[in-house]
């Protein structure tokens, strides 16, 4: 198959705010250019993507996963609905063995055992970390489950039996598993490398946190009782941000194998997963401090890449940080993708092989009108990449 990537690049501004905490609980940072930035983690925009597409229906709940230690629980649960006379301990307990063969180590956590010893009742075995896993891939290790369930240590004991249990494991893979990956420490055979890399969002000019010294009055203070019922602080600071993510198309495809559906073409599915992750990925926002700071946002300017040769990012035209010398940082910023865009793909030779998409809002995105093709909002942009991708998949090799 060809090499494909999908380069996603966004300028987006968020008022004070607090979208990702450091371990102190004030907003993360780094240092680029020489100057602090607003940091925001590729993980932290990584899980907003995520929740997204479920949010905003973008996907089949069948087409998503679910990242979970209790996947013991999970894969009881789906037993039960398929055999009702299987349930309780006997459906956790087939549940855990057939998870095991699977590759997946569980255990019963300390902390819960040590609370059935005084009474509780006996706990689900889990994982000891979040396990990655589709619906489709639960689901079939609960079938396997209930066609064993009258003897099932003797039933995975059988290599074949067990062969399927992994089986089940690493394919199927939903959307988000092919897109983001899994990891799974005990059984490198099952890990899923993942087709996106998120790069950690900053801001294109240099920021200093601020901190807000709050108060609260108890309700039900006399007028005799004075003062706060309640005082604090809470670290913010506001951005202009750079964000960037480049998707490997082809290895996209190779995860998601033949499909989520029989009923469908090799294409279909790697075009509804490009599109939710290009639409997904634009429009979510992480919620760190939502409710303190409302930083309701969307990007002021999108800029898609499809491209043959590799994924670039654009965060060099901010090496040097955008001042807002003439009010603001979107304007400069947009000034300097459209002057840095051309000379870096004229100087690698890439121009030919790409197509570019543009998506801006406002006068202080102008310059970037001349890039690309301009979409008049974001479904038309989803559905011009999505589009794109299918023909160039449809290509032979």
């Amino acid at each position: 198959m060809n090499r494909i990537f999908l380069d996603v690049h966004a300028l987006q501004t968020v008022p004070p705010s607090n979208l990702n905490r450091d371990d102190t609980g004030a907003p993360k940072t780094a240092v680029y250019g020489g100057v602090p930035r607003a940091r925001v983690s590729s993980q932290a925009w990584k899980r907003a993507t995520r929740t997204y597409f479920k949010d905003e229906h973008l996907l089949d709940a069948s087409e998503l996963g679910v990242r979970t230690k209790k996947i013991v629980e999970a894969v009881a649960g789906r037993i039960t609905t398929l055999d009702p006379s299987l349930a309780g301990e006997t459906a956790l307990r087939i549940a855990d063995e057939t998870v095991k063969a699977a590759g997946l180590k569980t255990e019963v956590p300390k902390r819960k055992a040590a609370a059935a010893k005084d009474g509780e009742p006996e706990p689900a075995p889990e994982s000891k970390y979040l396990v990655f896993l589709s619906a489709r891939q639960l689901d079939g290790l609960a079938r396997l489950a209930v066609e064993g369930a009258a003897d099932i240590t003797a039933y995975l004991k059988d290599k074949e039996n067990k062969g399927r249990a992994k089986q089940i494991a690493d394919t199927h893979h939903s959307v988000d598993i092919a897109l983001f990956g899994r990891m799974v420490a005990d059984d490198a055979d099952i890990n899923v490398d993942a087709a996106v890399q998120v790069a950690h969002a900053i801001s294109v000019h240099r920021v200093e946190n601020e901190s807000d010294y709050y108060t609260a009055v108890d309700d039900e203070n006399t007028d005799a009782e004075t003062g706060a019922g309640m005082i604090g602080t809470v670290d913010f600071n506001s951005a202009t941000l750079y964000r960037y993510a480049a998707l490997g198309v082809h290895h996209l495809a190779a995860n998601l194998g033949q499909g989520l559906r029989d009923d469908e073409s090799r294409t279909d599915p790697v075009r509804r997963a490009v599109e939710a992750f290009v639409h997904g990925f634009v429009a979510s926002l992480p919620t760190g401090k939502i409710n303190t700071f409302g930083h309701h946002t969307l990007p002021d300017a999108v800029i898609v890449k499809l491209r043959t040769t590799r994924p670039v990012s654009f965060v060099a035209a901010f090496e040097d940080p955008v001042r807002g010398e003439t009010g603001g940082y979107v304007r400069e910023a947009s000034e300097r993708l459209a002057e840095y865009i051309p000379d870096i793909e004229r100087a690698y030779g890439d121009e030919d092989s790409t197509l570019t998409w543009v998506l801006r809002v406002g006068p202080n995105t102008q310059k970037l009108a001349g890039i690309g093709t301009e979409s008049e909002n974001l479904v038309e942009l989803v559905a011009a990449v999505g589009q794109a991708v299918a023909e160039r998949l449809e290509k032979p090799a």
